[in-house]
C-alpha cells in the first residue's frame, strides 16, 4: 500500500521496546557518566532507528528536569552547522546539566542548566552527525527536507520509548543553522497534526538563538558588525556596502558576487584574522596544540576568558572519545571508522538549502498560535543581531503585528541583561548582553532567565512593561 509520509507514520505499528524503568527504557538508562558528580535526576541515552532497512539511526541524550520532572515540559534542542552535534554543543557545552572538566576526563555541574525548568532532549541530527549513522552511505547526502522528516520519525519513536511525554507540552529550540532545522521541523509536525485523528504534538513555543533565517540579510550583517565594532576600517566597510549585492550571495560561498566585492570581503576577513573568535568577538582564543599536549599529560588546563573556559571544545572532544564514556552513553554501537567530532566530516549536506528564506515558515507557525522567540547574543559576528532584529521586524510587518513592547532593556539581578521588543503576543526578539553565538555558553545565568520566561509564557523582566496576564 502506498501512502504519503505522514500517513505512513500515523499508521505505523507501535515499536516494541525493552524493559521499562518508571515507564522509561531500562536499556537506555545512563547509570553514571565517568567522572560525573552525583545528581538527583535521571539521564538516558541511546539510539532511535529511523530506517531499519537502510540502517539509519539517530543518537539522543535525554536529561530529566532537576526536580518535579513529571510536572515539567519537554524541550528539544538542536544545534546547527549544518552537521554539528546537539549533544556536544547544547548538552555538554551550553545548557545541559554538565560541562567537561579542564582535564577532559570528568564532568562538572552546570548550575544554570535549562533542566532546572524543563526536561531536555538532544539529538545528533541528521545521520552522519556525531554518533548518529547509516549503513547506507547514500543517506549522508541529505538536506533540510529529509532532516526534518527524519526528526518527525525520531520523535514519534522516541515517544514510544518515553510514552508519558506524549501528553506533555513540547518546546522546540536551537541555534544557528537550527534557524532552518527548527522551523522546518515545526511545519512538518503541524502537517502531521493536521492529518492525524489521534495523537498530536503539543507544540507550545519555538525559540531560536542567533538563527540563520534569510541569507541575503544575515550575511551583510556580519560585515556591518565588523565595521560597527571597529574590526575593519571605514574604507573596507564602505567598499563592501557599495560593491556587494548580497542578493547574489549563496550559502556555499561568494562565487556569484562581483570580483571587487569578493576582494573586499577577503580583505575584511584577513584583517579580522585568526586570533579573534568570530562566534564571540570579546573572548580570547584557545591554542589547541598547547591544550591537547596538556590533556595528554592529565593536567587541569582550563583556560578562562571573562569567566568562560575557551578550551571547552577540546576538553569535550577528548572526553567523548574515551571508550568508557561511549560505553556509559550506549554510544557508537557500530564502531564507526572515525572519532567523535563536534561537526561531521562525512555529511554531504545540500548547500543550496542554506539559501531558503525561512520567514514564510515562521509566519505559518505564528498563524497556528505558536509563540516564536528569536534571541541573539550581541557578541556574535557570524549571525549577528543586526540581521535577526531586522528580519523579525519585517516578519511582524508582514503579519500586521503592532509593537506591544517597544525596544527596551530587560534585567537580571539588577543589571541590564539585554534588549527586547515584542510584536503582538506571539513574536519576541531579544538580545542577551555579553553573549556569544552560543548564548548559554557565554552567559549561562541570563540565558536561563530568558528560557524560563519563554517556557512560562512571561515577558522578560522589565521595569516598564508588566508581564502578560
Amino acid at each position: 500500500m502506498e501512502c504519503f509520509r505522514w500517513q505512513c507514520l500515523i499508521i505505523v505499528a507501535v515499536i516494541v521496546v525493552g524493559k521499562q524503568v518508571g515507564g522509561f527504557p531500562e536499556e537506555d538508562l545512563v547509570a553514571r557518566l565517568p567522572g560525573q558528580p552525583k545528581v538527583g535526576f535521571a539521564q538516558y541515552a541511546g539510539y532511535v532507528d529511523i530506517d531499519v532497512k537502510a540502517g539509519r539511526s539517530l543518537f539522543y541524550y535525554f536529561a530529566e528536569a532537576d526536580g518535579d520532572a513529571d510536572q515539567k515540559p519537554l524541550t528539544l534542542w538542536l544545534n546547527g552547522g549544518p552537521g554539528c552535534s546537539s549533544i556536544g554543543g547544547g548538552a555538554f557545552t551550553e545548557l545541559g546539566p554538565f560541562f567537561p572538566r579542564g582535564d577532559g576526563r570528568g564532568l562538572q555541574i552546570n548550575k544554570k542548566s535549562w533542566n532546572k525548568v524543563s526536561n531536555l532532549l538532544f539529538v545528533e541530527s541528521p545521520a552522519g552527525v556525531g554518533w548518529s549513522y547509516s549503513n547506507s552511505t547514500s543517506d549522508y547526502n541529505t538536506g533540510d527536507e529529509s532532516t526534518a522528516n527524519d526528526m518527525l520519525t525520531f520523535l514519534l519513536r522516541w515517544y514510544e520509548k518515553f510514552p508519558e511525554f506524549r501528553a506533555r507540552d513540547l518546546f522546540l529550540t536551537g541555534e544557528s543553522y537550527a534557524g532552518h532545522y527548527i522551523p522546518q521541523l515545526a511545519n512538518v509536525l503541524l502537517d502531521y497534526n493536521r492529518h492525524s485523528s489521534g495523537f498530536k504534538f503539543k507544540i507550545k513555543g519555538i525559540a531560536i538563538g542567533n538563527p540563520l533565517l534569510k541569507l541575503d540579510r544575515d550575511i551583510p550583517a556580519t560585515y556591518e558588525y565588523f565595521w560597527s565594532h571597529g574590526m575593519i576600517s571605514d574604507e573596507i566597510g564602505l567598499r563592501i556596502m557599495s560593491e556587494c549585492d548580497f542578493e547574489d550571495y549563496t550559502f556555499s560561498g561568494t562565487h556569484n558576487m562581483s570580483k571587487s566585492c569578493n576582494e573586499a570581503i577577503e580583505e575584511a576577513n584577513t584583517v579580522v584574522g585568526d586570533y579573534i573568535n568570530p562566534y564571540d568577538v570579546i573572548l580570547d582564543v584557545c591554542y589547541p596544540s598547547i591544550v591537547e599536549q596538556e590533556l595528554r599529560l592529565r593536567k587541569y588546563v582550563t583556560k578562562k576568558s571573562v569567566g568562560v573556559d575557551v578550551c571547552m571544545t577540546l576538553e569535550r572532544r577528548f572526553y567523548f572519545n574515551l571508550p568508557e564514556v561511549q560505553q556509559a552513553l550506549h554510544a557508537n554501537r557500530t564502531k564507526l571508522p572515525y572519532r567523535w567530532s563536534m561537526c561531521s566530516g562525512v555529511l554531504n549536506y545540500n548547500s543550496t538549502d542554506g539559501d531558503i528564506n525561512i520567514l514564510p515558515l515562521l509566519a505559518r507557525i505564528v498563524k497556528n498560535k505558536i509563540p516564536i522567540w528569536v534571541f541573539s547574543g550581541d557578541q556574535d559576528s557570524v549571525v549577528p543581531l543586526l540581521g535577526s532584529r531586522t528580519l523579525v521586524r519585517e516578519l511582524a510587518h508582514d503579519l500586521k503585528f503592532r509593537v506591544t513592547v517597544p525596544y527596551s532593556v530587560w534585567f537580571y539581578k539588577g543589571q541590564v541583561a539585554g534588549w527586547v521588543t515584542e510584536y503582538g503576543k506571539l513574536l519576541t526578539f531579544a538580545t542577551v548582553r555579553g553573549a556569544a553565538h552560543m548564548v548559554p555558553y557565554a552567559q549561562p545565568a541570563r540565558a536561563l532567565r530568558l528560557f524560563t520566561s519563554f517556557v512560562h509564557g512571561q515577558r522578560l523582566p522589565n521595569s516598564t512593561y508588566p508581564p502578560i496576564d
